[in-house]
């Protein structure tokens, strides 16, 4: 699919500026901005970056929540030229602190009153849009005179990957255009396609959830909540004219739940919910997708950080449960090609199991400020006589007999347990079809000896469920040397702020319990974690 010469994400919102300058670009906390007025502060920022030389190629942290100033300084970062890195507040002090340290050439942090305080250690100025309202006053409320190119850098994101450690990886415009432009283009988003942002700052899945609408002309809701709140974001739904939500497939199922538990149906009527980033259970969907007020298109979507966060797309109303073992995630985005590839780096035949590659124009700039074996993970191969540059994903997956992609797991997820290689994910898509099961987590943990052993976290649908029932009706389709040790129930799996499965979390409950400190048989939830990026 051609793009343009310039493939910069800014210039489609400036062209929705001309087009329609009094559309409502932003709504947030009962306060609105049309795009005229957005542009002229976005362009004021601009142009201070530019006066304090910190203009194209700089990089600016954003430590705010969701607010109009928030996207007033993204806006403004990259109409200046420069990225923008985003500075979670939902972290602890600490966690932001660890990040601050992994960006190199740091120009400067916008922040607000509440926010300031957590990344005053960063050592570069921390600056307040509000207070320097009457500076920027001063600056012209035009378009700067910046040259922006394709090859620009417009993001960078924090991704944990194999190792734990946050790694800085970095999104160039021309990738992060292809990615809206595919999803005006193929599902037809439009300037009625308003959109509501329920994910966490810090996620790569909020960056295009952030933009999309302002690129189609649309308007953006923004939740007035640091944290993900299912009340708030269905009150939302049901007040505004809200068409479209991105989000993890974990945060979806929350959203279901309340829709389902009060009865209403504005979730059920978006036109597209637009979900993924961790292995899919089904049958926390099934049924929802199937009630008949189900209107919306749900799109189970499969990307990384490191490759602009979306690669393919399949429509769940292809989904057929006796056709699939695990269900797909589609085919590639416009100008994005998913290899499978073997240990030599060969293409493996269809059907087959290999490593999950991505090249094309989503493929980033690299973990900046990075030159060890993660950045090996960019690398160039020799596919049928032509060189590709493409991304290791580290995930496992094959090619059905449809031509989609199914993601296995991680080539590294498995775990020795006795002897045997185990992968978790596969037991917890057993316990997730069992009768009584909500929902279902699985954690490897080591032992007193630090032998590894199975920790399995079962949300009942009822009453609580008992470990001898549990592990019986597991042998029906897991070999013996698959079942979990021990079996908990949970009120409600916990989830870290990005909205996915807070792995980290479950596991402090097996060290806790090991060590005397948990003796209830039903735990509440633990905290919210923000251990990972």
């Amino acid at each position: 699919m051609a793009l343009p010469p310039s493939p910069v994400v800014h210039r489609r919102f400036e062209e929705h500026v001309r087009a329609t300058p009094d559309a409502v670009a932003v709504v947030w906390s009962g306060r609105q901005v049309t795009y005229a007025e957005l542009d002229v502060r976005a362009n004021r920022f601009a142009h201070l970056l530019v006066a304090r030389g910190q203009g194209r190629g700089a990089k600016v942290g954003v430590c705010l929540d969701y607010s109009i100033d928030m996207v007033v300084a993204i806006l403004g970062t990259l109409k200046a030229g420069a990225a923008y890195v985003p500075l979670d507040p939902a972290y602890p002090e600490a966690r932001l602190r660890l990040l601050l340290a992994q960006v190199p050439g740091l120009a400067l942090i916008v922040a607000s009153p509440t926010t300031a305080s957590m990344v005053e250690d960063g050592g570069v100025e921390v600056i307040d849009l509000e207070q320097l309202a009457d500076d920027l006053a001063t600056f012209p409320a035009t378009v700067p005179d910046v040259h922006v190119t394709g090859d620009d850098l417009c993001y960078a994101v924090f991704t944990s990957g194999s190792t734990g450690t946050p790694k800085l990886t970095a999104v160039r415009h021309e990738g992060w255009f292809n990615l809206m432009n595919w999803l005006r283009l193929e599902y037809g988003l439009h300037s009625g396609s308003h959109h509501l942002v329920v994910s966490a700052f810090g996620f790569d899945l909020s960056q295009r959830a952030l933009m999309t609408p302002l690129f189609c002309g649309a308007t953006q809701h923004l939740m007035a909540s640091r944290n993900f709140d299912a009340m708030l974001a269905h009150r939302m739904l049901t007040r505004y004219d809200i068409r479209v939500v991105h989000c993890a497939s974990s945060t979806l199922y929350l959203l279901v739940d309340w829709e389902s538990a009060r009865g209403g149906d504005a979730l059920a009527r978006l036109d597209y919910i637009l979900f993924g980033g961790e292995a899919l259970k089904m049958e926390r969907l099934v049924h929802f997708a199937r009630r008949q007020d189900t209107t919306c298109t749900l799109l189970h979507q499969y990307g990384v950080a490191e490759c602009t966060d979306v690669a393919t797309s399949y429509d769940l109303a292809r989904y057929r449960p006796r056709e699939h073992d695990v269900v797909p995630v589609g085919r590639p985005a416009h100008n994005t090609a998913v290899h499978v590839l073997d240990a030599e780096l060969r293409e493996v035949e269809a059907g087959h199991y290999g490593e999950i590659c991505v090249s094309g124009a989503g493929v980033g700039a690299g973990y900046l400020g990075a030159d060890g074996p993660e950045n090996a993970k960019f690398t160039t191969v020799d596919l049928d006589g032509t060189p590709v540059r493409l991304y290791r994903t580290g995930d496992r997956g094959r090619i059905d007999a449809d031509g989609q992609l199914v993601v296995a797991g991680r080539m590294d997820a498995q775990v020795k347990v006795r002897g045997m290689r185990i992968d978790p994910t596969d037991v917890e898509r057993a316990l997730g079809r069992l009768a009584g099961i909500r929902e279902a987590a699985v954690v490897a943990v080591p032992d007193d000896r630090g032998e590894v052993e199975l920790n399995a976290f079962v949300v009942p649908s009822g009453k609580d469920l008992a470990e001898d029932d549990l592990r019986t009706r597991l042998l029906w389709s897991l070999p013996r040397t698959m079942l979990p040790s021990r079996f908990t129930n949970l009120l409600r799996i916990p989830l870290s702020p990005h909205g996915k499965v807070d792995r980290a979390a479950l596991a402090d409950i097996c060290r806790t319990r090991r060590s005397g400190g948990e003796s209830a048989a039903r735990p509440g939830p633990p905290p919210v974690t923000t251990n990972q990026p």
